[in-house]
């Protein structure tokens, strides 16, 4: 990892200008989880204002081009052909992964389109992601978690220094985790960045059905906003966009409006099959399955939530499994063939009847070849007053869109 390469053919091809451009505005947002919502915030509300925004995200669902969205809308084909054509002149001998393409092809095609904000969702960590090359004027960090551990460790230390990595000297740095580690401080202080941490020149609160919200001016002025809809995002990162959109100088009078109908695939999403509402989460790792439980919980349904469930092997089973586990009431484990990444169904079964024992549950657990077929024997089993939850990673919410479509 390192963002040497990436930055030379960046260079090459004046992609780095953009950040000097002063109708631009560049914001990057890092995060364990909370990262999308964030974006597709900020997105709604410059759409709702009439100004021109580009939002680069990953993972896609079912087409590259979700990656890459201007106005709210993913881009043609034949722009994303055009910027890699762009690429493959410029960097020569150089090689680049495949998120290095996508981020300088997402970098082309907002520069091509002339749009006024980008917002730039990291990757994996922050201070070594490929989106790190352009200095942006605000940066966002929404949680700090476990995640990633082969990569950017198991200590919530060392992953917040990776995350604030993307802070720059004198550039507003917001900081949504409410608990956040001290690296988030200190790395802001080292680099000189405008620490905004939660509590402090913002904050937000939930009270019942609706939330308020607190924050700042660059010119130090309070604003405040209350009696607002609760939305299907995570509220943190909701909290802390409206935050980033009180510093660029946008009206909340038009923004505020657009929380309301937020919504984003893969989160909290629900899909009705027949009488059955089957609901679509990303949750992939302890504390977005924390999350999830507890949005499943102030959302009890009369009869029981079936899940299916297909895991990277490579992510936190069992702190997956655990604050999940009392809210559900049977599981159809799944793979994901041709996924090599996937954990295999019959490993997560075990892994599954392994905690239901160690607390005592009785739940029945299913093994299915695909998701497809954990969807439908779940459907099948459904009836009136359950639900059906889809959960474990971006792939498997994407088989079950498919599934769901066909």
């Amino acid at each position: 990892m390192g963002l040497g390469r990436v930055s030379e053919v960046a260079s090459r091809m004046g992609l780095l200008d953009l950040a000097s451009d002063p109708s631009r505005n560049i914001i990057t947002i890092a995060g364990t989880n909370g990262k999308g919502s964030c974006v597709a915030t900020l997105e709604a509300m410059a759409c709702a204002q009439g100004i021109s925004v580009g939002a680069f995200t990953s993972p896609h669902f079912l087409h590259y081009c979700e990656r890459i969205r201007v106005n709210g809308n993913p881009v043609d084909d034949a722009l994303v052909c055009e910027a890699f054509e762009a690429i493959e002149q410029a960097r020569g001998e150089i090689s680049l992964t495949y998120f290095e393409f996508g981020t300088l092809a997402a970098l082309e095609v907002f520069r091509r389109q002339g749009v006024s904000v980008l917002l730039l969702e990291v990757g994996l960590g922050g201070r070594l992601d490929a989106v790190n090359i352009i200095d942006s004027q605000i940066a966002v960090v929404t949680s700090i978690d476990i995640d990633h551990e082969e990569w950017l460790g198991n200590d919530r230390e060392v992953i917040g220094a990776e995350k604030a990595g993307v802070f720059r000297a004198g550039c507003p740095a917001i900081c949504a985790d409410p608990n956040a580690p001290a690296s988030i401080a200190r790395v802001a202080a080292e680099t000189n960045a405008d620490l905004w941490q939660k509590g402090e020149r913002w904050d937000w609160q939930r009270e019942g059905n609706t939330w308020s919200w607190q924050g700042q001016t660059t010119t130090g002025e309070a604003v405040s906003v209350s009696d607002l809809v609760v939305p299907s995002l995570p509220l943190p990162s909701v909290a802390a966009a409206l935050q980033v959109a009180t510093l660029l100088g946008w009206p909340l009078e038009s923004v505020v409006p657009e929380i309301a109908k937020l919504s984003l695939t893969g989160r909290a999403q629900i899909i009705q099959s027949g009488d059955i509402p089957v609901w679509l989460d990303v949750a992939h790792n302890p504390a977005a399955a924390k999350l999830l439980a507890e949005h499943l919980a102030s959302n009890p349904v009369q009869g029981k939530t079936l899940a299916v469930m297909a895991v990277m092997a490579d992510k936190d089973i069992d702190g997956l499994l655990s604050p999940l586990i009392s809210q559900l009431d049977c599981w159809y484990c799944c793979s994901l063939p041709g996924n090599a990444r996937a954990a295999l169904a019959n490993s997560l079964a075990q892994d599954t009847q392994r905690m239901l024992t160690a607390t005592g549950l009785q739940q029945s657990v299913t093994i299915c070849d695909t998701v497809a077929s954990g969807l439908t024997q779940a459907l099948e089993q459904a009836q009136e007053g359950d639900r059906v939850l889809v959960l474990g990673s971006f792939f498997t919410v994407a088989e079950a869109i498919t599934a769901l479509s066909a």
